[in-house]
């Protein structure tokens, strides 16, 4: 509605190498003009004021950023020192961050960045973006395809499941299921998951296991929460009668007592941006598709321990490493029959051993449910390990 607006390039470009976004049909505001950056700051601010609301995500920020973004060679103009870096737009964006959090210290920004840009969420005055999040968006897609997948498949794509850490505390990740991931014949999280109707719900809850479970904060778009069948669109209200049908209410609690757990657990939100929150137990078990991992918060002996099974064969004498002695008991079982699961897990407890595993001093012999994921948390019961009774 802003194009020509006044029978001139007000807000864009007069040249479409710079001011075109031939791809989407849009055009690109002109950040070199201190009419149409004010006109932007003030939009972002009017939304914190008056609206209240917690935070912006920008859309597309790699768009942004580059003069010759989705575009061939002939079709962009360099910046003045030659090169691809849209500067007009870095600034704005340093300082859209600057002023936000200026004018409301408690407002998060995110971006939405697809490319490998140094420092997005880093603060302006050591030379980063300055926004406090970024879309996660390779552990997304890798985790779409990787759940996508018949199970039997899966050990050719565990590096699908693990990769994430390679690049994880690079920046401060935000983990995005978004409306992104539901339109457009992607179909809803719910209908991308294999199997049949059983498999699909717990395919589904093992994956929200590992998203919480995993470092970065987390988004999850309306719908997911209960197991929307149909995609989302703005023309139409969610599908809140399948809340009737006992699967998808079953599904809703599960999400809820997850974020119950995040919340109420310091090892799951308070480090999420350091390696002093995340030790690998184990992510070589390529062929039964199990990995295991130890999430810790800032007091070191505050930590949880997460297995998921993402295959559908129970694993039984599963023996895992532990970073302590100690019984420990389940958080959450995504396969609890109040979940719509087999209410297959490890009861009241299991004592750690003293039997050295996988690095770590002691370790535990679990029974791991079909497709799920399961959180263990080190009771206050620090009695002595027992003699392992089986290897």
């Amino acid at each position: 509605g802003l194009n020509y607006f006044d029978g001139t390039h007000l807000y864009e470009h007069a040249d479409p190498r710079l001011g075109e976004h031939s791809e989407w049909g849009t055009l690109v505001f002109n950040y070199g003009r201190n009419e149409v950056r004010n006109f932007l700051l003030s939009n972002a601010l009017f939304w914190l004021a008056q609206y209240h609301i917690d935070g912006l995500r920008v859309d597309a920020v790699a768009s942004m950023l580059y003069l010759d973004y989705s575009r061939e060679a002939g079709q962009w103009l360099p910046n003045k020192y030659g090169g691809r870096e849209n500067l007009e737009a870095i600034d704005f964006v340093k300082r859209f961050n600057e002023l936000v959090h200026a004018e409301h210290p408690s407002a998060i920004t995110m971006a939405e960045e697809s490319t490998a840009w140094p420092l997005v969420s880093h603060p302006v005055y050591v030379g980063g973006l300055g926004f406090d999040l970024k879309w996660n968006m390779g552990w997304m897609h890798d985790m779409l395809d990787y759940m996508s997948q018949d199970p039997i498949y899966r050990r050719y794509q565990h590096n699908a499941i693990t990769f994430s850490l390679m690049y994880a505390f690079s920046e401060n990740f935000i983990l995005p299921l978004s409306h992104d991931e539901v339109v457009h014949l992607k179909r809803s999280l719910l209908d991308k998951m294999p199997g049949d109707l059983w498999q699909k719900f717990a395919n589904l809850r093992a994956f929200y296991g590992y998203m919480y479970t995993h470092p970065g904060k987390k988004l999850l778009f309306m719908g997911g929460e209960f197991g929307q069948w149909r995609e989302w669109s703005e023309a139409r209200s969610l599908d809140w009668h399948l809340l009737e049908h006992e699967q998808h209410a079953q599904l809703m609690k599960f999400v809820a007592d997850l974020n119950q757990m995040y919340r109420a657990q310091p090892a799951l939100h308070e480090v999420d941006f350091h390696w002093d929150g995340f030790q690998w137990i184990d992510f070589h078990d390529v062929d039964e598709s199990v990995i295991a991992f130890v999430r810790r918060a800032k007091k070191r002996d505050d930590f949880v321990v997460v297995v998921c099974n993402f295959t559908p064969v129970p694993r039984q004498g599963y023996r895992i490493g532990v970073p302590a002695a100690g019984q420990y008991r389940e958080l959450l079982n995504s396969d609890s029959q109040y979940y719509g699961g087999s209410n297959l897990g490890n009861g009241l407890g299991v004592p750690a051993d003293a039997l050295p595993w996988q690095g770590l001093p002691y370790s535990l012999l679990l029974t791991l449910p079909p497709l799920a994921t399961i959180v263990l948390k080190q009771t206050a019961d620090f009695a002595e390990p027992t003699a392992p009774m089986s290897v």
